[in-house]
């Protein structure tokens, strides 16, 4: 972690990638091909909104664990626990590091999420300004 000048603008604009990587991600048809792909790239999006979280506070991060933990510390409502959200790194460290195949009942869970509490009511304001 590096401390850095806040930066509202870039964070803004990390949400804003992250909304279009994740609407397009959502776009896809689940098939055994894309499993991997559709659960790394919500995971991804995920990060990206932790990441804008410690930017807008003025952090670097150097891994991807740390903005994790930021959208957990949220106070919002959503479907499920914000916890569900370090299952989705470790299914994406499962398939990038040891050639997991995700099962499409697995990935099917991850969209449901997403679609449910992607944006986290944008980014709870990006964390209330």
């Amino acid at each position: 972690m590096r401390i850095k000048r806040p930066d509202k603008k870039n964070a803004l604009s990390i949400v804003a990638a992250a909304e279009r990587d994740m609407n397009f991600t959502l776009s896809l048809p689940l098939t055994e091909d894309s499993t991997a792909t559709i659960a790394r790239n919500i995971y991804e999006s995920f990060r990206m909104l932790g990441d804008a979280l410690l930017v807008a506070k003025g952090i670097e991060s150097k891994d991807h664990i740390l903005p994790i933990k930021e959208i957990m510390k949220l106070d919002i409502e959503t479907a499920r626990p914000l916890g569900v959200l370090d299952n989705f790194r470790r299914l994406r460290h499962n398939i990038n590091y040891y050639g997991y195949k995700p099962r499409i009942e697995e990935v099917a869970d991850a969209v449901d999420y997403a679609k449910k509490c992607f944006g986290l009511n944008r980014l709870a304001s990006t964390h209330e300004e």
